[in-house]
């Protein structure tokens, strides 16, 4: 390993780790990439990014369960299924082919976007509705009326579009399976899922998922070592960039606005998506 390439994956990590504070995902989307375009086999990149994103993960969720913002329950309760589905995508990842993988994960990519969208819409209705309600409790009482209810009045359940342990396996199993066929951590599918399934804000849902990868990774990245594709010291690497970088954006996260949170995951979603679709491209064309 050259100057140069240990220079380029801890620089790597260190921007994984800030992704992953900030956005709650594990930065595999980032790394897989790049251990492919430093002639990695993408299925030691898919393995190898996920040793960093457990790294990753642990630093960043340490912290905010420090800071309180992190519920070890919630963690629990969407975790455990992503074990199981975690080792059927290991499995799977040496299966299909890999543009048809590409093609799905940028579909998803989208499909993620879409679901953030009805959850904004979803959640303005509510208040719309509250704020009604208020209004024809408060008619005729003049001065007395109160002001109109803000987003942080409103309950994180209040949308809930189904009963939340079912809510809970859904999500889990989808990031667990999305960890092992991906590399991924398997937050830009827990994220949206968690905003819209279980109605919490963008910012929960993010700290949530972080801790929830953190049993994702380590589940995917035990299937791909038992077939021996994981570069343990490149892994370790990307891990160590990777813990500092978390534990820097994990600690700006609670300050910034939500809709500035919401525009970055949503732009960074639909950038990535972009790029799968051409990586999908050029593995079909290339036959």
């Amino acid at each position: 390993m050259t100057i140069t390439e240990l220079l380029m994956l801890g620089a790597a990590g260190v921007f994984a780790g800030i992704l992953a504070g900030f956005l709650g995902i594990g930065g595999g989307t980032v790394l897989v990439p790049l251990l492919v375009a430093l002639n990695y086999a993408p299925v030691e990149a898919v393995a190898t990014s996920g040793l960093s994103i457990v790294i990753t993960a642990i630093s960043g969720s340490i912290q905010n369960w420090r800071m309180g913002y992190l519920s070890l329950s919630q963690v629990a309760g969407i975790g455990f299924p992503a074990v199981i589905t975690a080792q059927i995508g290991a499995y799977l990842a040496g299966i299909f082919p890999p543009y048809l993988l590409l093609l799905t994960f940028g579909l998803l990519l989208w499909l993620n976007i879409y679901l953030i969208e009805v959850r904004k819409h979803l959640t303005a209705k509510k208040k719309a509705e509250l704020e009604q309600e208020e209004l024809g409790g408060q008619a005729g009482q003049g001065e007395n009326a109160q002001l109109p209810i803000t987003n942080h009045e409103l309950p994180n359940n209040s949308n809930i579009l189904f009963h939340p342990t079912f809510a809970k396996i859904a999500t889990g199993s989808a990031a667990g399976l999305l960890a092992g066929l991906f590399g991924v951590g398997g937050g830009v599918i827990m994220v949206p899922l968690q905003i819209l399934l279980l109605g919490e804000s963008i910012k929960t849902a993010i700290q949530t998922s972080l801790g929830v990868i953190v049993i994702t990774a380590i589940s995917a990245t035990a299937g791909h070592a038992a077939r021996g594709n994981v570069l343990w010291v490149v892994g370790l690497i990307l891990g160590g960039g990777g813990l500092l970088g978390a534990q820097v954006s994990t600690r700006f996260l609670p300050r910034l606005p939500d809709r500035i949170v919401s525009l970055a995951f949503r732009s960074l979603l639909a950038v990535l998506s972009i790029y799968v679709f051409w990586q999908a491209w050029q593995k079909f064309s290339n036959g």
